[in-house]
């Protein structure tokens, strides 16, 4: 796994909105509707073959003209099959003449012949993540809603296919795995992606706010249907930022990964971090097979974090896509960015007592080489220029390190991180009340897991204050991202069909239980 400086940096900025999800579901393409207000022509006939309508090419809702379309994602050759429409917004929404940019826009269509006018989005997480690639994440998720509801998936502005805000490393930089993570090298390194960037965008305009509005033009092009929004991670951000600026177009909200508005993102990681690697390998020292295999994996854990802070080296390990053996230097960065990543999903944290204590003994294999697994290239997946865009317009001036965090296991470096790329990188405007609890009385499920280390429930707990017509479920034994777990699918379908979060009959959750922690490779202990 690469491990520079400007990949530390955007593994703390992404929440993996959709990674935990990601990494255990996956949906086949799916062939939508006929259309049936469309003419059918006659298809060519055989003797031996009865006649058949063509599905339409074409699907028209409100004032666009769909098509049919494969939507492709980073690293896969799976496609969902969707009807897209160009649409183009001008970059600087205060100056009608300014760059046009154009933005892909997507619709799953309902299965049903005749679907509820409310219309399902997915608001991806990030940030830096775009909804047409990370639905195949949640489709099995918001399957049973599918079924009488149409889908829309606009990548944000600056993500995926619209105006990605994309920077690429130098050869150089990607072969130099060093532990170098100066303030003075990540200035560098966000000097060079501004550089790429400014060629082609004006990185100001890419923040949730003028997010919004987008998405605000793309319903009224779609003839005005009300939403109902579905924000993973940081999407949660953007669904509370949306429904402050437009009540009446939101029927229902789901937050996933609950993000509260007056968060100030990365001040707390951490702190949450720290707070949920606890809790995990609580549950190893209160097993008597796994504390007598590893003792204390938290006391191990800084063990090893102290070993490497004293003594960064470069490991060896086989890579378990090509088998091929690989160097990378290990620090005390790249541990702390590595055991993040893990706790995000209840499978991979447990193994992290196992992984903690190979690496312990010298065997890196296990956790580098799962690493690899989980984070493929971020290149692929996040827009870097876009994460910086969002966080430096709407939260680094607000961000400060804590001394509380300089001893746990991911320390004040990420706060530092930002403030040196955020010292140089082009602002936007922030609304005044952009940090400001939401109070509605629309109908809205908040989703939490209970070892999230990054938005963990209590920001859930926060967020409910505001909102009389809502309820927080924190399931069980769970991670980041939990809308795939157990029966949730089924409670959201009577969620947003039923609109009554507090008559919802959750009981089904109490059956979810954490990952047994694995003794050794083959499972848990019996």
């Amino acid at each position: 796994m690469r491990v520079n400086g400007r990949t530390v940096l955007r593994i703390a900025i992404v929440a993996v909105g959709l990674g935990a999800l990601a990494w255990n579901q996956l949906r086949t393409r799916q062939v939508p509707a006929a259309d049936a207000s469309a003419p059918a022509p006659a298809a060519a006939t055989t003797p031996d073959r009865p006649v058949q309508a063509a599905k339409p090419a074409t699907w028209k809702v409100g004032r666009l003209t769909l098509t049919a379309c494969e939507l492709g994602q980073p690293n896969s050759a799976l496609t969902t099959a969707a009807w897209c429409a160009p649409f183009e917004v001008p970059e600087n929404r205060d100056d009608p003449h300014s760059r046009k940019i154009a933005l892909k826009l997507a619709l799953i269509r309902a299965e049903a012949q005749v679907p509820e006018k409310d219309m399902l989005v997915l608001l991806a997480g990030g940030p830096g993540q775009a909804a047409t690639e990370s639905w195949p994440a949640v489709a099995s998720a918001l399957g049973p809603l599918q079924a009488h509801r149409s889908v829309l998936l606009l990548d944000q502005r600056g993500t995926g296919g619209s105006h990605p805000l994309s920077c690429k490393s130098p050869e150089e930089e990607v072969a130099d795995d060093t532990a170098d993570y100066s303030a003075d090298k990540l200035r560098a390194q966000a000097a060079e992606c501004l550089r790429q960037i400014q060629a082609q965008a004006d990185p100001r305009y890419y923040t949730t706010s003028v997010a919004v509005q987008d998405l605000e033009d793309v319903r009224q092009a779609l003839g005005a249907p009300t939403f109902d929004l579905v924000g993973v991670s940081y999407g949660t951000r953007m669904a509370q930022q949306y429904l402050r600026r437009h009540p009446d177009a939101v029927r229902s909200m789901v937050l996933d990964g609950v993000v509260p508005n007056p968060l100030v993102l990365g001040e707390d990681f951490a702190q949450n971090l720290d707070e949920a690697l606890k809790a995990q390998f609580a549950r190893c020292t209160a097993d008597a097979a796994c504390r007598q295999r590893f003792g204390d994996p938290y006391q191990t854990l800084f063990q090893l974090r102290d070993a490497l802070r004293a003594n960064p080296h470069q490991v060896s390990f086989r890579d378990p896509q090509t088998y091929q053996s690989v160097k990378r230097m290990l620090s005390e960065y790249s541990l702390a960015s590595v055991v993040r990543m893990f706790a995000y999903s209840p499978v991979t944290a447990a193994l992290l007592p196992l992984s903690i204590d190979a690496a312990a003994h010298g065997d890196v294999g296990p956790l580098l080489g799962q690493a690899k697994l989980l984070s493929g290239d971020l290149d692929d997946s996040m827009n870097g220029g876009m994460q910086y865009a969002v966080i430096c317009s709407e939260d680094a001036d607000l961000l400060s390190a804590r001394p509380q965090d300089a001893q746990t296991i991911l320390g004040t470096r990420m706060i530092e991180a930002f403030q040196a790329v955020c010292a140089i990188w082009p602002k936007g405007t922030r609304p005044a009340d952009f940090h400001r609890p939401l109070h509605t009385d629309k109908p809205v499920l908040l989703l939490s897991g209970e070892y999230d280390p990054v938005t963990p429930p209590r920001y859930g707990d926060e967020v409910a204050k505001g909102l009389p017509n809502a309820r927080h479920l924190v399931l069980k034994g769970q991670g980041h991202n939990v809308m795939a777990a157990g029966c949730a699918p089924q409670l959201l379908r009577h969620f947003v069909e039923d609109l009554q979060p507090k008559q919802l009959d959750a009981g089904c959750l109490d059956r979810l239980r954490p990952t047994p922690q694995f003794i050794d490779f083959n499972g848990a202990a019996p």
